[in-house]
């Protein structure tokens, strides 16, 4: 068999995982007839067809993704020692891309990174809001923020916060209303402002603490939503109980604007971790990036 083009499997590898000529032609900075012909020149020689093409896009054969699987990690492994080259510099740069919840990054993420920005202006930072367990490696992120107990074993976990508590709130014009529940089992009859988690398509049962005990307890209402912010809005607007972290209801509460409701039942989870695979070998960048989130007491 003919001499194989690298630069062509290295193309193969882009379209395959972006599903797309436009957005791997965007990535590579090359143009979608170049990589079409890269393609076709790659299964000629191959003797195989690798990419499936229809007018909804691309997806990988049988033997493309076979040959996927074998060679995307070895490429994966070339652009980190790359990059780990590349961050050798005298001055730290690079993207670093983290994966967390609105709540992680409004009230940890966004306040830390800031300074450390402004200091070293050669590192970027993206962030990507997101309530799913996600798969920071195969998304092809750096690290990710989840509640301490729910990362995985074979990541190391770094705490960025301190533990922090679930409350459930409502506004004074609700409670006017409707009587306050007494007993987690009472929100049943209320109108209460639910959240979908993407991971799981279905909506996410409020955690409440009672005489010792976790309960999971699944609420019905007007609204839904996939985001923290807007279910706090939802309910200073009076359509009915939120189910949201006490920090960002704090001021709120402070202020009058909202009460709390089950105050008794509120319960505490494990703090913010960023969390990242074990084999990865850390950049300046990311390094200086950790050490600004990391929790200190």
């Amino acid at each position: 068999m003919a001499r194989i083009d690298y630069n062509n499997l290295q193309t193969f590898v882009v379209v395959a995982r972006e599903r797309s000529f436009t957005r791997a032609a965007r990535q590579l900075g090359v143009s979608q007839s170049a990589l079409s012909h890269a393609i076709r020149g790659l299964e000629e020689r191959l003797g195989i067809r690798l990419l499936s093409r229809t007018t909804r896009g691309v997806s990988a054969t049988e033997a493309g993704e076979r040959l996927l699987a074998s060679i995307g990690p070895h490429y994966d492994g070339i652009e980190i020692e790359l990059s780990a080259l590349s961050a050798l510099r005298d001055k730290p740069a690079g993207t670093v891309r983290i994966s967390a919840q609105d709540h992680a990054i409004d009230t940890i993420l966004w306040p830390r990174l800031q300074g450390l920005l402004h200091d070293y202006p050669d590192i970027k930072v993206e962030l990507n809001i997101n309530y799913g367990l996600v798969d920071i490696v195969a998304e092809r992120f750096d690290a990710g923020v989840r509640d301490g107990s729910l990362v995985a074993r074979d990541m190391i976990a770094v705490r960025i916060a301190p533990d922090y508590r679930m409350a459930v709130v409502g506004a004074p014009a609700y409670l006017a209303r409707v009587a306050a529940p007494a007993m987690p089992q009472a929100l049943a009859g209320h109108q209460c402002i639910n959240l979908r988690l993407p991971t799981y398509g279905g909506l996410y049962a409020w955690e409440l603490d009672q005489d010792g005990k976790r309960l999971e307890i699944h609420v019905d209402g007007q609204w839904v939503f996939n985001t923290t912010p807007q279910m706090l809005r939802a309910a200073l607007a009076g359509y009915g109980l939120a189910y949201v972290p006490e920090d960002i209801a704090r001021p709120h509460l402070d202020s009058g604007a909202l009460q709390p409701v089950l105050q008794h039942c509120w319960p505490t989870f494990t703090g913010y971790h960023l969390y990242y695979p074990s084999r990865r070998q850390p950049s300046p960048a990311f390094s200086l990036v950790v050490d600004a989130l990391r929790y200190r007491g």
